[in-house]
């Protein structure tokens, strides 16, 4: 919906509330045309309802605004009366179900009176409470601060699996919702239902649910991001039914309600960027990652004395293969180890017995006991692991470790970006991998770039998707918009994303550049991390990653102890305070 639209929509709606109220503004003492002033409405609305003022402000919010409607025209029921009012819950569901047209019947019925001082009401005292901290958590989640929990290893070692971060909104600057008829604090799914929390058509985008589109828009922040920022965004290239489901079809989602992804921004618009032999290089400078990040990289492990999993484990690594043979005796026994493998069941030359493939985490000891399988690893003399430097220097110094190799991907990789199916460009242009990429050089707002055929697979997505124009390609002749362009100047900034795990990311080696409207907000704090492979509730939890914060210099600091000592004194102080007014009473 464009501005325009916007404002006829607004005007639209004060017409329906004039219409509605303006003998009721009559009847508090007030003019009837002050029922059809836009903003100065509300604010007198508010006085009528005895409503606090501020009230007016969360009005205009966008998702807030869906909570504050419906409270507005509840408030009015307690404000004014009229003949025949007895059933008070039937006379709320009324006005909320018809949208607060209900409120009509009080306008135009002529024995209607203004209750200058409405008696005080507990269910009404209590609905307001409840709604207050909705509408207080909505704002706080919306504008501020956002609670997020890391879902894969991308950023393993910096980030686990099972940490529970609260994400600010306010370093970068908190983006309006572009969704504005959506449930207020979940994202693009209702839990339970699982069902979408947003009103949008995912494939026609001429539907009237899209019109209802806000424009990006972002309030300033106080710092930009920074390469080397671990950076919370929407996904650009989600076309998902759900975070839940996967796709049947592809569904265009809004920016807001695209899938939240972390990872950290190696390379910020205008850089020159280069990944050789997987080091990222910023500007022909190799990146110096920060002292907390732990990069890490597939390597392949030799010993001729051969290669178990505890010895990985010991050194730190999170992410191998096992082998395991096991032997089985009906279906049940097989399907219970089955949701562990990464790879079919393979029977073993030993007759009964079949070699399980699984990650590092095995076959659970609860379904080994449960069952009463036999279980032995099978010591492999080759094994493949993902490890840190310093796991590697560890293994290494192993004196029956032989050797151990990084693995490095050259020449064209499947899936990476861009898209080879382009528009007849030469494919050897980009025959990159993971570990060896580029240069390329980050789109940056107001900047131009020279299109040709060949360059145009990176910033085709750019220029349809993100910046939504007409791109059509014709021989080779480009033309944006029906008119035939040799340039392009980008609209907006965008960034590069990749993970810390460098061979287990899906990052933007492989979905292409960040959009400055996708960006959701800065990882600021950890304050819960459950490690789901631990074993009893008190093992399962990091106890040293508790309130820790996320970026900063030297290592990780904990700050759990001094909250403990923080409560303490607050309820002992809070105890004698009590005690103290206690005493005073009496």
């Amino acid at each position: 919906m464009n501005t325009t639209e916007w404002i006829i929509l607004i005007l639209l709606i004060q017409f329906i509330h004039g219409l509605g109220t303006f003998k009721l503004y009559e009847k508090a003492g007030r003019k009837s045309w002050e029922a059809f002033i836009p903003i100065y409405n509300a604010i007198i609305w508010m006085k009528i309802i005895h409503k606090p003022t501020w009230w007016t402000f969360l009005l205009f919010l966008p998702v807030i605004n869906l909570i504050m409607f419906p409270a507005t025209w509840v408030s009015s029921l307690a404000a004014f009366k009229k003949p025949g009012m007895k059933d008070e819950a039937k006379e709320t569901l009324l006005t909320i179900f018809t949208l607060g047209f209900y409120l009509y019947t009080f306008n135009f019925n002529p024995q209607t009176e203004y209750i200058a001082e409405p008696k005080k009401n507990t269910k009404e005292t209590a609905f307001s409470s409840i709604l207050f901290a909705i509408v207080v958590a909505t704002f706080v989640h919306t504008y501020f601060i956002q609670p997020f929990t890391i879902p894969s290893s991308s950023l393993e070692k910096s980030l686990l699996i099972g940490d529970f971060l609260f994400v600010s909104k306010v370093n970068y600057g908190p983006r309006v919702p572009m969704t504005t008829v959506a449930a207020p604090m979940v994202h693009d799914t209702l839990p339970f239902i699982k069902t979408k929390s947003y009103l949008y058509s995912d494939n026609d985008t001429t539907s009237w649910k899209n019109k209802l589109q806000l424009p990006y828009m972002r309030i300033p922040g106080f710092e930009k991001i920074k390469n080397n920022d671990i950076v919370v965004f929407n996904w650009p290239r989600d076309t998902l039914y759900h975070m839940y489901l996967e796709a049947d079809r592809r569904y265009d989602k809004p920016i807001d309600k695209k899938t939240n992804y972390v990872k950290r921004c190696v390379a910020i618009p205008g850089d020159k960027m280069q990944i050789i032999d997987g080091f990222v290089y910023i500007n022909d400078k190799k990146l110096e990652l920060p002292e907390r990040a732990k990069p890490q990289y597939n390597y392949t492990i030799y010993s001729k004395k051969g290669i178990s999993g505890s010895l990985l484990s010991d050194v730190g690594s999170t992410e191998f293969f096992r082998t395991y043979k096991i032997q089985f005796y009906n279906e049940t026994e097989v399907n219970a180890v089955r949701p562990f493998l990464v790879a079919d069941l393979q029977e073993s030359n030993t007759k009964g017995f079949y070699l399980a493939y699984t990650t590092s985490n095995g076959i659970p000891d609860e379904i080994i006991k449960k069952y009463n399988l036999s279980v032995e690893e099978v010591i492999e003399n080759k094994m493949m692991a993902t490890l840190t430097f310093d796991a590697v220097d560890k293994l290494k110094q192993n004196k029956s470790v032989d050797s151990v190799i990084r693995v490095i991907k050259k020449g064209r990789e499947h899936g990476i970006f861009p898209d080879q199916s382009h528009d007849g460009a030469d494919e050897t242009k980009y025959a990159w991998s993971g570990d060896n990429y580029g240069p390329i050089t980050i789109p940056q707002a107001g900047k131009t770039v020279s299109l040709t055929i060949d360059n145009l697979p990176l910033y085709k997505i750019l220029i349809r998707e993100y910046e939504h124009n007409k791109l059509e390609v014709k021989g080779n002749n480009i033309y944006i918009n029906g008119k035939k362009a040799t340039s392009y100047t980008f609209q907006q900034n965008y960034y590069w994303m990749m993970g810390d795990n460098r061979h287990n990311s899906l990052d933007a080696r492989y979905f292409g550049f960040t959009p400055e409207n996708h960006i959701v907000g800065k990882p600021v704090f950890i304050w819960m991390s459950w490690d789901s492979n631990g074993k009893g509730i008190l093992n399962k939890i990091r106890w040293e990653r508790l309130f820790t914060t996320v970026s900063g210099e030297g290592q990780p600091k904990s700050y759990f102890k001094y909250f403990l000592v923080f409560l303490a004194l607050y309820f002992v102080g809070e105890y004698f305070w009590k005690k103290n007014k206690k005493n005073k009473s009496e």
